[in-house]
């Protein structure tokens, strides 16, 4: 997914976290993705599994 640009990846990621965080403002939505991002772990994924990914543990627990 390296050839996704930043912003991009960034932008899809935190969307896909919204979908899970309704009242979560955005702006932190976006931080978390940004954090993924530079995870290269994360980073090499596309960002909607990423975002999934990430959220499985908290899904899981709830």
């Amino acid at each position: 997914m390296n050839s996704m640009p930043a912003a991009l990846w960034i932008g899809t990621c935190a969307h896909r976290l919204q979908q899970q965080w309704h009242t979560v403002d955005p702006i932190e939505l976006e931080d978390v993705a940004r954090d993924l991002w530079r995870d290269e772990r994360f980073r090499a994924m596309p960002p909607t599994d990423a975002a999934t990914d990430w959220l499985k543990p908290i899904c899981e627990a709830g």
